[in-house]
């Protein structure tokens, strides 16, 4: 039990204080709203299998691969990633500014179920019917982060040889079953840290859209996107 405890503990403040990890999740989660645990969810199962691969490769391949310099270089790749997301959101951001300007049809079901089409910014809290909060989000776009996600949690666990001193402790217990026991807690703690984090944040996202909140959601998600970009523009000139 302690043991477990150790390694639960010990993922969360590794996850916790990775800059990079939080910022590589922001724009995902923000946008897939309602969704956004199935981010925290991808990121921390990536992120585990990245950290097992590169631990694995030390091990059995030590003296043939150039496993150092794979990890250092992974740690720019991860920069232009979060550049990448970052400016993905920004734009995606644009295109939602552009598509509320046109008439577009609402369905709703309550009294009744009817449909209506209207025109509206957002900008200036139009007079709607009740309970008129919707959102846009096609199940494309959830699959889409989710992998994304995914993608970037492996190159996250795969770049640093820090990832490899967070398992160390792992290979200091007395038995084969404790070491598995102390990696596996470390994988739960990492992907739970994420998927409430990534939850907060779609709730968050997901609220101001239901309460048709829209410029604070606007503002949110450019805060998440210049968040990721900064971390990035970071990460390729002072990697850690």
């Amino acid at each position: 039990m302690l043991t477990f405890l150790t390694g639960f503990i010990a993922s969360m403040a590794h996850v916790v204080t990775g800059p990079d990890h939080l910022a590589a999740v922001t724009p995902l989660a923000i946008d897939s709203r309602k969704h956004s645990w199935k981010i925290g969810l991808a990121w921390g199962t990536g992120h585990t299998i990245g950290m097992l691969l590169i631990g694995a490769l030390f091990i059995l391949f030590k003296e043939v691969l150039p496993v150092e310099a794979i990890s250092k270089h992974s740690d720019t790749v991860i920069g232009f990633l979060l550049i990448g997301i970052g400016s993905w959101a920004i734009l995606r951001i644009y295109i939602r500014h552009r598509h509320r300007n046109r008439p577009h049809p609402h369905f709703h079901n309550q009294p009744v179920f009817y449909a209506h089409t209207h025109k509206h910014t957002h900008e200036t809290a139009p007079v709607l019917p009740q309970n008129h909060g919707h959102e846009h989000q096609p199940n494309g776009t959830v699959r889409q982060n989710t992998f994304t996600a995914l993608s970037i949690g492996i190159v996250h666990g795969f770049a640093g040889f820090s990832h490899l001193f967070a398992l160390l402790p792992s290979l200091a217990l007395p038995t084969i079953t404790a070491s598995v026991v102390y990696i596996v807690a470390f994988a739960s703690g990492t992907i739970l840290t994420m998927i409430i984090f990534a939850f907060l944040l779609g709730l968050v996202a997901f609220q101001s859209v239901v309460k048709d909140k829209q410029v604070f959601l606007k503002w949110f998600t450019l805060c998440g996107a210049v968040l990721a970009i900064a971390i990035g523009i970071l990460w390729i000139f002072h990697p850690v």
